[in-house]
């Protein structure tokens, strides 16, 4: 190979290496009556570490987890080039987790799927709603999807398996703190006031961690944007 070629292909070589990579996306989903305000510090946190960061506003309250699942949330992946990205992380927050669970369920995995992390999620519903879905304040607060998040037989996240996910691409982070003594009394162990410890986990799920705060604001909390990150990265939570 002549000197002149050797050099054409160094410089190639030492510009392809330099060349930015896709950043990876990920997708926020907030809980149940809130909206993409709810995850702005892990909105921010996210992209500082150099994520293309999806905030989704959906409507919670008005269309059923069913819509939301197989027709909403796929939609609006495609409208936002999800879909065709090359590797796609989830973040959620609450009834996040369900929608999220949902879409799988109806649409199957999706091959650019990375990791997921759940915060605070009903997985097996929650005590809460079962002393409150036939108080009509409560049906008229959390309308067509709050009802239906309780812990029977036959409520929504009760009926939709398993991780459907790869194996170890789920992380879950439940809180164990709560300043409302009422919801305290009517869930069983340790709680984060709205869901049990125990309700958040999630069959074939790859890592768990509890940290010491409440359901509303666990997703606001450093330590927690510090889990979620370490997660992204290296899928294990760090326990140093």
């Amino acid at each position: 190979m002549s000197r002149s070629l050797l050099l054409v292909v160094l410089l190639f070589a030492m510009s392809s290496a330099g060349r930015a990579q896709p950043a990876e996306t990920v997708v926020l989903l907030h809980g149940l009556g809130l909206r993409g305000w709810a995850m702005w510090p892990l909105q921010r946190a996210l992209a500082r570490e150099g994520y293309r960061v999806v905030n989704l506003t959906y409507p919670s309250r008005r269309v059923p987890l069913e819509q939301l699942a197989g027709t909403w949330l796929p939609a609006n992946l495609r409208a936002r080039g999800v879909s065709a990205a090359p590797r796609v992380n989830f973040v959620t927050h609450s009834m996040g987790g369900i929608v999220l669970r949902a879409w799988l369920r109806a649409d199957g995995v999706p091959a650019n799927l990375g990791r997921v992390v759940m915060l605070a999620p009903p997985n097996a519903g929650s005590e809460v709603v079962d002393h409150l879905m036939d108080f009509p304040p409560f049906r008229w607060i959390t309308s067509v999807n709050g009802p239906r998040l309780g812990t029977g037989a036959n409520s929504f996240p009760r009926t939709l398996g398993p991780w459907a996910g790869p194996a170890g691409s789920l992380g879950i982070i439940a809180g164990d703190r709560t300043f409302n003594p009422l919801f305290h009394a009517w869930l069983p162990g340790a709680n984060d006031g709205k869901v049990s410890v125990a309700n958040a986990r999630l069959d074939g799920m790859g890592d768990f961690i509890v940290l010491h705060h409440s359901h509303t604001w666990l997703a606001w909390r450093g330590e927690t944007l510090a889990q979620v990150k370490a997660f992204l990265r290296i899928g294990r939570f760090s326990r140093s």
